[in-house]
């Protein structure tokens, strides 16, 4: 899916005009910058007919700070009748830089924003369609934390991106059980 960041998202901006072009489905990044009329006017522009299926919102807020902007975003999606597919990035608001020098993101961080995420819009009544990670089924030493805790001092072992961090196949597994776990928790 083609999709639109968050530092590109300018109303006036040339990622926001080709993609209006782009009849396939597509994505948009949302921040703890986005303000809800910001976003209203950017689904107008890339969703003028108000397609359900074509816009999937990507909020990648951070762990911590999903319950301090998700909500009145939904709230402004939901009062504006937006057809809108809602989805979570836990990994591009949780990178950090380690003493090492490594970027990395913290495991315990990912999984907090991913519940966060679910728990608002089960509060505000609407529908978490998705997650993005980014994960590989090497066993790589990208990301920091899990059941098999790699250590910040342990990066350097096995970290092989030429980009951003990847977890590897057990946190990725064991995220997936945990997220299980979340949805049970949260439908009930």
């Amino acid at each position: 899916m083609l999709w639109i960041g968050d530092r590109t998202r300018q109303l006036d901006g040339a990622h926001v005009e080709f993609l209006r072009g782009v009849n396939n489905p597509i994505g948009v990044k949302v921040g703890p910058s986005m303000k809800p009329e910001d976003l209203i006017r950017l689904i107008d522009i890339l969703n003028p007919d108000n397609d359900p299926g074509r816009l999937n919102l990507i909020a990648r807020m951070g762990a911590g700070k999903v319950g301090d902007h998700l909500p009145n975003l939904i709230r402004a999606v939901q009062r504006e009748g937006k057809q809108v597919l809602w989805s979570s990035d836990p990994m591009h608001g949780n990178t950090i830089k380690a003493s090492s020098g490594y970027k990395t993101r913290d495991f315990a961080q990912i999984l907090g924003e991913v519940k966060e995420f679910f728990q608002v819009h089960q509060a505000e009544g609407s529908y978490a369609g998705g997650i993005h990670i980014e994960m590989t089924g090497q066993n790589v030493t990208e990301c920091i934390g899990g059941a098999r805790p790699i250590t910040e001092d342990g990066l350097s072992d096995r970290y092989h991106t030429h980009c951003d961090p990847r977890m590897n196949a057990d946190q990725s597994l064991e995220l997936a059980f945990l997220i299980a776990e979340t949805l049970k928790q949260v439908k009930r």
